[in-house]
């Protein structure tokens, strides 16, 4: 009998379901993208690199060949930017509605960016929002000043 689609989306490195449409990981395999869309979602937004280190040979082209839409937002690690934050809000902003699977390589990239959006565009407060970021991870000084600076300066509208 075939596994649960769930159960495969459970299996993703730090797969969280956020709310009925919308779950963020880190990297997913062919097959986890396979269950992705089997599981209804619509959209797939990556914010890591296309690096064969540890990325898919070709992620785009494997979502598009599963019916789902591919969005790149890459943001290096080390260098989060104010603009990479910008495009990750247009892209929301433009699948507003659909379902929607974010991901980066381990799910500390996509937490941050969501938990933004949450509070920029969605008005969460701020401890609900990064409570669940801190559920994955704890941000390093590099990520704790991207996001002092984005709640502080505005950027991302």
């Amino acid at each position: 009998m075939a596994e649960p689609v769930e159960d495969i989306l459970k299996g993703i490195y730090n797969y969280r379901r956020m709310a009925p449409d919308l779950a963020t990981a880190g990297q997913p395999s062919d097959e986890e993208l396979a269950a992705v869309a089997r599981a209804g979602f619509e959209v797939v937004i990556d914010l890591a690199l296309l690096d064969a280190a540890y990325s898919l040979a070709d992620e785009p082209g494997l979502v598009r060949s599963l019916g789902m839409v591919f969005e790149h937002v890459p943001v290096v690690w080390e260098r989060p930017t104010p603009d990479d934050l910008a495009l990750f809000f247009d892209v929301m902003r433009r699948h507003r509605g659909r379902r929607i699977f974010l991901h980066c390589a381990a799910n500390m990239r996509a937490s941050v960016f969501l938990a933004l959006y949450r509070i920029r565009e969605l008005d969460w407060s701020r401890d609900e929002a990064m409570n669940q970021v801190r559920d994955i991870w704890e941000p390093d000084a590099t990520w704790r000043t991207f996001i002092q600076n984005a709640l502080s300066s505005g950027d991302g509208r």
